[in-house]
């Protein structure tokens, strides 16, 4: 496997959207511990870069983060969820239940996630293309993210049942949110594909509408 890409690390402060949405609802001590885990993981991908995914160790990652190996752990339960894991899911709930509540949820999905990646794209681009060309490219990483696929999943069905103010999900909601994280999945895996030639905010756009039209037919 040919090394990726070196991942910048995103500006900080009022000039990253991004940051100031995952720092928003945090207190000072749960900041720090985000600056903390957005700091290994930049020297993680730094690291990769240069060595490759499997001649780099969790010790090298600690040192080079100035952290503990322990302390590693305590962000990171695995090397591999450095990769298949972010902070952006709680901010995606939070922004899907923010829309309209007489929205069909497949618009709201459609809108966030554009909204995001064209965010994302500007402050981080760099190291989201390193993250999915990884979890395309190494095969531990593939066989996890297929094994935990469902997470996309119960990010939107969460976010479905809080917005119908239930305790439970529906049948419907659950075949709904399966439909929307194996799309969104298959989404970014082509952008990584294309080694990130082609538009994400496009790509997205183009899947929630064949997601729409095809609900719509059925």
């Amino acid at each position: 496997m040919s090394a990726p890409q070196s991942a910048t690390a995103p500006p900080a402060g009022p000039g990253n959207p991004i940051q100031a949405m995952l720092e928003a609802p945090l207190s000072l001590r749960e900041r720090k511990k985000l600056k903390t885990r957005q700091t290994i993981r930049r020297e993680a991908y730094r690291l990769i870069a240069e060595q490759g995914y499997e001649n780099t160790t969790v010790d090298q990652i600690a040192a080079a983060a100035e952290v503990s190996p322990s302390t590693f752990f305590r962000y990171f339960a695995t090397k591999e969820d450095l990769v298949l894991t972010d902070e952006y899911d709680p901010a995606m709930i939070e922004a899907l239940i923010a829309r309209p509540a007489d929205e069909p949820f497949l618009r709201s999905c459609r809108e966030t996630l554009v909204g995001m990646l064209r965010e994302l794209m500007r402050h981080e681009r760099e190291e989201l293309l390193v993250r999915l060309r990884l979890a395309r490219d190494v095969p531990a990483l593939r066989a996890r993210m297929i094994d935990t696929g469902s997470e996309p999943q119960r990010l939107y069905l969460t976010a479905m049942t809080r917005r119908a103010g239930l305790r439970e999900p529906t049948y419907a909601m659950r075949i709904t949110a399966a439909a929307i994280g194996a799309a969104t999945t298959e989404t970014v895996l082509q952008w990584a594909e294309s080694g990130g030639t082609e538009d994400i905010t496009e790509l997205v756009d183009r899947t929630f509408a064949i997601l729409e039209d095809g609900f719509s037919g059925a």
